[in-house]
């Protein structure tokens, strides 16, 4: 367990027992989990992983069932080999670990992949919790990026946090620790100011960090709605702006 003085509040949930429908490449220096779409609509998804690594197999479901949804999903390995959070790790030291892995930049590579090799003419990103702040830096830096959704995922340390590029989706829970509230109302007005996209900021009532995608569906009858409901807002999102 994480050091009691120190506990980790992204607890890792639901670790579910999935193989994945994808398989995993190399893409020149990065490791990736690839799953094609059924139907080749020249449409691709990068998926950005959470704190715990691109091998979490919550990550690769929701990647699988983007797929499902038209769409050819690729999980890389956003550290390049570094190791992932370790859950029984020493919360004290995280924020150390966390100036390591710099979630504001996309490796050309895995683009050139996606475009050579998958044939991909339109690109959107979806992240989860490091993986979302990933995904809010990066579509207020790549206009290719048709369409984004963060899930609860924010940027913290920028006063320039509205300045997206193309249509982005804000998934957050009420009750989480991670993110409090009070940083949900602060992009909420930062980008009703200022933002010249569409965009929409949705808060989960009741739900705490990791909902979308490390809790089990059959977890609680009293949160499946809430899960259902995020999952179809984000192929909802994606489809509108892709």
């Amino acid at each position: 367990m994480a050091n009691e003085a120190y506990p980790c509040p992204c607890d890792i949930g639901h670790r579910l027992e999935y193989g994945g429908l994808g398989r995993e490449v190399q893409v020149e220096h990065i490791k990736a989990y690839v799953t094609k779409s059924p139907v080749d609509a020249g449409k691709a998804v990068i998926v950005i992983q959470d704190i715990f690594g691109w091998q979490l197999p919550n990550t690769r479901y929701i990647a699988d069932m983007i797929s499902g949804n038209g769409y050819t999903t690729i999980v890389p390995d956003f550290f390049v080999g570094q190791e992932p959070w370790d859950p029984s790790g020493d919360w004290s030291i995280f924020p150390e670990w966390l100036k390591t892995r710099n979630a504001q930049k996309i490796d050309s590579a895995i683009l050139k992949y996606l475009k050579q090799q998958c044939h991909a003419q339109k690109i959107g990103i979806v992240g989860f919790c490091w993986g979302g702040t990933a995904v809010h830096h990066l579509m207020m830096k790549y206009s290719e990026f048709r369409a984004g959704v963060s899930v609860y995922g924010i940027v913290k340390d920028s006063e320039d946090i509205y300045n997206l590029k193309n249509p982005t989706l804000f998934i957050f829970a009420e009750n989480d620790v991670v993110i409090p509230l009070k940083d949900v109302s602060l992009l909420t007005q930062k980008l009703k100011e200022h933002c010249k996209v569409e965009y929409q900021i949705k808060t989960f009532s009741g739900q705490t960090h990791g909902f979308v995608h490390r809790k089990r569906e059959d977890c609680s009858p009293a949160d499946k709605p809430y899960i259902d409901e995020a999952r179809r807002n984000l192929i909802e999102w994606l489809n509108k702006y892709m």
